[in-house]
């Protein structure tokens, strides 16, 4: 059976995106599907994969698109989304996740709906959460 893949993709800008690539491989298990390097050692664009799932990354700009961005830390913390991701062993991840010196915003814990997992501040500041529970299996 083919791979689906998702037809949303989340795009988020890094002031360090190679730093971001690394960190959230090494968290997450995210694989590089594409990574184009700019000038300086920035990343121009980059393609990073989970399972069926994808995001896009790149190093900020100052550029008409680029100046409409900022990281949570340049807020003060504040950001108006999340990401969730599905994962197979949420002790695991989180273990990675400390071992990475990640923020741990929600503790690792069950929920009512069946989920075993945790929330993190990358080092950017951008909200992951983690988690047991995938949408896409029935549950009852």
């Amino acid at each position: 059976m083919a791979e689906s893949r998702s037809t949303v993709i989340t795009g988020l800008r890094y002031r360090n995106a190679p730093a971001a690539i690394d960190w959230l491989s090494k968290v997450f298990g995210f694989e590089r599907h594409a990574v184009h390097e700019g000038p300086d050692g920035t990343i121009g664009h980059a393609e990073l994969t989970l399972g069926g799932g994808m995001i896009m990354l790149g190093t900020g700009k100052d550029d008409e698109f680029g100046r409409g961005f900022k990281t949570p830390k340049e807020l003060g913390g504040f950001e108006t989304r999340s990401v969730y991701i599905v994962v197979p062993d949420a002790e695991a991840a989180h273990a990675r996740a400390v071992a990475a010196g990640a923020e741990i915003i929600r503790p690792l814990e069950d929920t009512p709906y069946g989920s075993r997992e945790f929330g993190v501040k990358d080092p950017e500041g951008h909200t992951w959460v983690a988690g047991t529970y995938d949408p896409w299996i029935a549950h009852g």
